[in-house]
């Protein structure tokens, strides 16, 4: 089953499989065509997101168990509706070992464990490592309890006929060996998901270790599967093909980031990505390129360097196993290799171009690509292409993405902000290749790991027609942050996401500033630089002349921000491939990174919206943000119900003097979306005039209204109450 849509819910507390049945009916009258959810398997205990699977062969108990699954599963047949997972093949969660068997298994008994070969560990190097000790000393914290040693409130197997003595003599005689946390970056000696300790990677390129892995979930018999970092596994293709002839009939799309430019490897037997791509050119093509602001330095150089501190530090222990491979030892080489790549990874034999130009950093580097070369599926390849990834994400994501902050609307997974928006023939060219090459992709605005919600973007975009520097100017002089590229993502961030509490914008800021790492880190805090950035958003909200113009300021674009959300959710919801609505967004959204963006939804709110529109109710576009759900809904219920009008892709231009603000196109021969771009602009030019949308002949009705419309529509009449029209021959 390809799903007509997916609506995202986010498991964990408060959203259990009770609470999914509950609002499922809602779901189905907002003419979604499956629910796409979080993951479900059993997690460390109070995980708020479920990436952290520590049992793969049950169903989170804190959900509702087997039992609570299955009857949200009947539920969403008996409304029609599609059931779609999100799978974490590439690790498991160990922050609590007692609460993984097979995790505590390999603790107690090595790499004697049945369970040792699930793991990715270098036994050559010594007993387990577990970085875990606040200090040097910790060893002294520890206690002995029963058959387990304790440091603080975590526990640790002890070996059959290994007790006797001294927790320290007790720990001298394990398996494993505690160390101090800071050590995990250099000297750590199990695969990992990035640099966090707490998700040890697990080897689903054993046939038995995917069977483990994925016969309980696969026993579900859902619709689709959401592959979660595909980008870390030894062999993704290798891993996907065999989940195709596991799972032959299901619908499966794969968290591959793409740069601008690349594409999905020929051989994964997948419908798609999970729409990062689709994010990028449709938020972009709000963005006026004459409103390109100075770069204050070049991102592929601040990209770069920000790669390269990655490898050397938080990576450190993974070019270590990497350069252990080489005949020669030269880890620095190991770093320029990695440091290198255009894309986050190849995938030899194929995206051999990439090796090719990263080989390019240093003589040594490319005879590492030579060996890498020379064996292909090598353990060397293999790590190389893993680790690649890790850097790439490290770096460039989670570091000069929090850096690089002249235009943060830019600042998204799989966006370049280096390229100042997408242009209309970008985006026609891209969404023709989505509709010829992979219809059944997923699209989306808004995720999970989006940098801030589709809603934020949109508001940001509007900077790109006004003057947002002088203002700017002025206010960072009177309440600078400590650190000047920070200074400028605080002030984007207020006034995209205002109203916000400064509570959420607190804890925002502190993320980004640890994330950019330059007067503040995870690792190593700056207690001074910190507790400026937690007092900030009080000492702007408490100054009330300077909240009155910022608050002047964000009226005045507020407008052109929710044109710019109407025309985007009609561009994706409309557009090539399968739309997701991440979970909220139905309405305005101004939620930032996680964990913002997974606050409860008020779906009481949202059905009494709804079962208003449904009487009749043309919301005005306001505060409410029914309008919005006017659109969605509109748009997923003809989706669902008349499929066959989603078909094909063609441009439909506009004629007029203002033909450049709309974007409108074709799918089939029946169906037009036309929506209001760059409105600040327009508005200043003295609006449509004149300007028409010529139709084939034929009688027209725009879906979100209802109205009839001719087969050449003034703009002015088109759009009007709303920037967008959907319409529809019959």
């Amino acid at each position: 089953m390809i799903p007509s849509s997916t609506y995202r819910i986010q498991f964990g507390p408060g959203m259990g499989f009770a609470r999914a049945k509950q609002i499922a009916g809602y779901l189905q009258r907002l003419g979604v065509g499956a629910l796409y959810a979080s993951p479900l398997l059993q997690a460390t205990p109070g995980s708020t997101h479920g990436y952290d699977v520590t049992d793969p062969t049950a169903t989170s108990a804190g959900l509702g168990g087997e039992v609570g699954r299955q009857a949200l599963h009947d539920r969403l047949r008996e409304l029609g509706l599609g059931f779609v997972v999100d799978i974490v093949p590439n690790h498991v969660g160990i922050s609590v070992p007692q609460a993984n068997p097979w995790w505590w298994d390999v603790l107690r008994y090595g790499r004697e464990s049945e369970h040792a070969a699930k793991f990715d560990i270098d036994w050559s190097r010594g007993p387990l490592m577990v970085p875990i000790l606040g200090d040097e000393h910790g060893l002294e914290e520890l206690r002995l309890e029963g058959d387990r040693l304790v440091y603080y409130e975590q526990m640790f197997p002890v070996a059959p006929g290994t007790g006797g003595g001294t927790p320290q003599e007790v720990h001298e005689r394990q398996h494993y060996r505690l160390v101090h946390w800071r050590t995990a970056n250099t000297d750590l000696n199990y695969r990992r998901f990035f640099d966090i300790n707490t998700l040890a990677a697990v080897r689903v390129e054993d046939p038995e270790v995917f069977d483990a892995t994925h016969r309980h979930v696969l026993s579900w018999g859902v619709d689709g599967l959401r592959i979660d970092h595909p980008d870390g596994l030894s062999d993704p293709g290798g891993y996907l093909r065999r989940l195709r002839d596991a799972a032959p009939d299901t619908w499966i799309v794969a968290e591959k980031i793409l740069a601008v430019g690349e594409s999905l490897p020929v051989s994964w037997p997948v419908a798609g990505t999970t729409g990062y791509d689709a994010l990028r050119e449709i938020c972009g093509v709000f963005i006026d390129p004459a409103g390109e602001p100075e770069s204050p330095e070049s991102l592929r150089e601040l990209e770069r360097q920000c790669r390269l501190n990655v490898a050397r530090t938080l990576l450190r222990a993974e070019v270590r196993r990497i350069n252990a491979l080489l005949p020669f030892d030269d880890e620095d080489a190991v770093i320029e290799l990695l440091s290198s790549f255009p894309v986050y990874r190849s995938y030899l034999p194929e995206g051999r171009d990439s090796l090719e130009q990263a080989a390019e950093a240093s003589p040594r580097a490319a005879e590492i690509a030579e060996l890498m070369l020379a064996d292909p599926h090598g353990e060397l390849a293999t790590r190389v292409q893993q680790t690649s990834g890790m850097v790439m994400a490290k770096g460039v994501e989670d570091t000069a993405f929090y850096r690089y902050n002249r235009f943060v609307a830019l600042n998204e997974v799989g966006s370049d902000p280096e390229r100042f928006g997408v242009s209309p023939t970008e985006f026609h060219v891209a969404m023709q290749a989505r509709a010829a090459g992979a219809p059944e992709t997923m699209t989306a605005l808004s995720t999970h790991d989006t940098k801030r919600a589709e809603d934020v973007r949109a508001r940001l975009a509007v900077l790109s027609e006004v003057d947002f520097e002088t203002p700017y100017r002025r206010w960072s002089q009177q309440k600078p942050l400590p650190e000047e590229s920070l200074t400028r993502l605080g002030w984007q961030t207020l006034v995209g996401a205002y109203p916000i509490s400064g509570d959420r914008l607190r804890d925002y800021l502190a993320k980004a500033a640890k994330e950019a790492k330059l007067v503040t880190s995870w690792v190593d805090s700056n207690p001074e630089a910190d507790k400026a950035i937690a007092a900030w958003p009080e000492d702007v909200f408490g100054d009330a002349a300077l909240m009155a113009e910022v608050t002047g300021f964000v009226e005045r674009i507020t407008p052109a921000g929710w044109s710019n959300s109407l025309g985007q959710k009609l561009l994706q919801l409309a557009g090539p491939g399968v739309p997701d609505v991440y979970q909220g967004t139905e309405l305005w959204d101004f939620s930032l990174v996680d964990p913002d963006n997974r606050r409860p939804v008020d779906f009481e709110q949202r059905a009494a919206l709804l079962a208003r529109i449904d009487d009749g109710w043309l919301p005005e576009i306001d505060e409410s943000g029914a309008a919005k759900l006017l659109v969605t809904s509109r748009v997923l219920r003809l989706r669902r119900e008349r499929p066959e009008l989603f078909t094909g892709y063609r441009p439909v231009p506009a004629q007029g003097p203002a033909a450049d603000h709309a974007l409108a196109f074709a799918r089939g021969d029946r169906l037009v979306a036309v929506c209001t771009r760059l409105p600040i602009g327009l508005a200043s030019a003295g609006g449509w005039r004149d300007t028409v949308l010529p139709l084939p002949a034929g009688e027209w009705t725009d879906v979100i209204t209802g109205r009839p419309v001719s087969h050449a529509p003034l703009l002015s009449e088109l759009l009007s109450p709303y920037p967008v029209a959907l319409v529809v021959r019959s």
